[in-house]
């Protein structure tokens, strides 16, 4: 209802429908409000850190996102055990699903988003499209159609002409969603992004478009209240991006002038008001080379990179979400936001970069983060990163006076962070922010496909590293001689050490000088080190007259070593046996790269395949991993069933040579 009969939605307690980062956000500023909050877990949440940080947590059902996160039963059920009576969606899981908006509705809740209504009608890629080309936004051509069928879809995607983009029609995220370059791969590459659509959001639909190259990924964020007022706050530049999912958000954008962002801003604002749209929503663009920009889609809920929003214009977005689901006005006119300064967001994943971005799940041995800068997040030492939900598990936001100084800012930040025990890509960011392609500004959606091999080049002094890890897997272990400062009796006999960074060996030799400092052989050259303090989980070292510092974990045979912010995982082989059968799949044995879920199974026994012929789909936080076969041959046996879930290293597949 509008204009002088808006209808008030007072409420009292908020239940937050997500979990991990965003549901410890937007509790906090519930509460700042007033607000009770309650948490919903799954049977792997039930220790998170947003189930503790919660008045009430209620069980919604097993770790499956099926079984519990996109159970709108299980949820609405818990809103009204814990006395809730608002919902909160967070991003992701619901949160752009009309059924559960509307379910909210019905159960007496006040949904806090736009109605499902509005979520149906620009929440679905497809009528988004219609509605903006009717409205004459630019869209970038493609196939909406309701036909599905391979043949058609494939007959449409060389009208549109290679190279396509493939994308679920629900959700976003980079689920569904894959880029095409020509005909014969297209059949596989629908499968694949069907079967992931609908894994993530319950919905297999998909649509085409013309894939632009190289353009700006530019997203406008929008608000509209039930008074009738929309307003824009700017746009944020998300182009740093892998598998189509963003890496790094700016605003604002270093590629738009003030009379862009006032024509998109204008856009946006005119499409908030046709809609008669409530909340947060923003609108996506592609922006090429020329200043052109193609409407994409709209995300009718907040955005993972809200904070960079939040850090340029002083607003608090989820206050703003809360007090329009109210019934309040937005508390602000287009004409009195102003923007201050830049901000930088980076998404910290439990991936491998170097392993082709593979999700990594596992236990958080030590984590800190640092002091003086944004962080989002909900993890503590000790948590575990199960396998079944997104790879991000922490949001690191900068904001400084200039790009530059955010940038910086945001650098240290993540020096000074430690996430130990599971495989992060913090190095990798750090690579990305330090790139002169990104320092300047230049930086498109191509932009980590371009650098891809720079990104990832491995660190210039590989032996410097492998000595201070021997070092201190010598200096930790509770036999080793005391490394106490002071002159020797006598020098000790080289100690050898086997250790391995990063799948590559190395062969060290450990020798304690007279005069109390340390000389270790590795890859052939000679490092000295004289320590200054060693603590628990830090140590203070002389190097080349360089007093320097690292931090560190031992556990066991494992090492996790920190050196001017780049992080180490080193295992000790000194005393471990050979390997006993090739891990990548050249005996024969296909086994599972990660924990996951089997979703298809593309041969069967007695098949002859040939290496690199994928043989099986994996699923895991989200995303598709397709496991090939190592050798020539035949199908001996299939190990495991389509929907199983299977942990990492396990045999799913063997083949026998022939």
């Amino acid at each position: 209802m509008r204009n002088g009969s808006v209808q008030h939605r007072p409420f009292f307690k908020v239940l937050v429908a997500n979990r991990g980062e965003i549901a410890i956000r937007v509790m906090r500023s519930a509460r700042q409000l007033g607000l009770g909050v309650v948490a919903v877990y799954s049977d792997a949440d039930r220790d998170a850190l947003h189930v503790k940080h919660a008045d009430q947590a209620v069980r919604i059902g097993e770790a499956l996102p099926a079984q519990s996160y996109l159970n709108i039963r299980a949820i609405i059920a818990a809103a009204k055990a814990s006395g809730a009576d608002a919902v909160h969606p967070g991003y992701g899981f619901l949160a752009e699903n009309e059924e559960f908006a509307q379910a909210c509705k019905d159960a007496g809740l006040v949904f806090i988003g736009p109605s499902s209504q509005a979520i149906e009608a620009m929440g679905n890629k497809a009528g988004a499209k219609e509605i903006m080309k009717k409205a004459g936004v630019p869209i970038v051509p493609g196939y909406q159609g309701a036909d599905q069928g391979d043949e058609v879809m494939l007959a449409e995607a060389r009208k549109i002409g290679f190279p396509v983009m493939i994308k679920a029609v629900a959700g976003g995220g980079g689920r569904g969603m894959r880029l095409v370059t020509d005909g014969a791969s297209f059949p596989d590459a629908l499968r694949s992004a069907r079967s992931e659509a609908k894994a993530a959001f319950g919905d297999p639909t998909v649509i085409l478009e013309r894939a632009i190259q190289n353009p700006r990924h530019i997203e406008i964020q929008v608000f509209g209240d039930s008074h009738g007022n929309a307003i824009h706050l700017g746009e944020r530049d998300c182009s740093v991006q892998r598998r189509h999912q963003k890496l790094i958000e700016e605003a604002p954008s270093p590629a738009v002038t003030p009379e862009l962002r006032a024509k998109m801003g204008e856009v946006a604002v005119a499409a908030v008001r046709a809609l008669r749209y409530e909340g947060a929503g923003t609108l996506e663009f592609l922006l090429d080379a020329s200043g052109e920009f193609y409407f994409m889609e709209m995300n009718t809920r907040l955005q993972v990179e809200h904070p960079v929003t939040e850090a340029i214009t002083g607003l608090d977005l989820v206050e703003l979400q809360l007090r329009v689901a109210r019934g309040e006005p937005l508390p602000i006119k287009q004409q009195d936001i102003r923007f201050s300064g830049h901000a930088i967001e980076v998404r910290l994943c439990s991936e491998d970069a170097a392993n082709d971005f593979m999700p990594q799940s596992g236990r958080m041995a030590r984590w800190q983060a640092p002091a003086g800068i944004r962080v989002e997040h909900a993890l503590q030492s000790g948590t575990e990163i199960p396998p079944f939900y997104d790879s991000m598990i922490a949001k690191v936001i900068s904001h400084g006076a200039t790009r530059e100084e955010a940038r910086g800012r945001l650098i240290v930040g993540l020096e000074q962070l430690t996430a130990f025990g599971v495989t992060t890509n913090q190095a990798f960011l750090m690579s990305c922010l330090r790139h002169p392609g990104f320092a300047k500004g230049e930086a498109t959606t191509a932009f980590i496909g371009a650098h891809r091999d720079e990104l990832l080049a491995p660190r210039a002094d590989g032996a410097f590293d492998a000595a201070l890890a021997g070092l201190l897997l010598y200096v930790t272990n509770p036999r080793a001689p005391s490394w106490q400062r002071g002159r020797s009796l006598s020098a000790t006999f080289p100690m050898p050490a086997k250790i391995e960074i990063a799948g590559h060996p190395h062969e060290l030799d450990i020798t304690r000088e007279r005069d109390g400092s340390y000389m270790v052989a590795a890859d052939g050259r000679q490092e000295g080190f004289e320590i200054d303090r060693l603590d628990a989980d830090a140590i203070r070292f002389r190097h080349d007259g360089v007093m320097d510092s690292a931090k560190f974990l031992r556990d066991g045979d494992r090492l996790y070593v920190q050196h001017r912010g780049i992080p180490l995982a080193v295992t000790d082989l000194t005393l471990a046996a050979p390997k006993a059968a090739a891990s990548n799949g050249g005996d024969g044995k296909v086994r599972a790269a990660l924990n996951g879920r089997v979703v298809a199974v593309l041969v069967k026994p007695g098949d002859r395949v040939t290496a690199g012929q994928p043989v099986m789909t994996l699923e895991a936080m989200k995303m598709e991993h397709v496991h090939k076969a190592g050798i020539d041959g035949v199908v001996a046996a299939i190990d495991v069933a389509e929907g199983e879930q299977v942990t990492t290293g396990r045999v799913v597949a063997e083949i026998g040579a022939t």
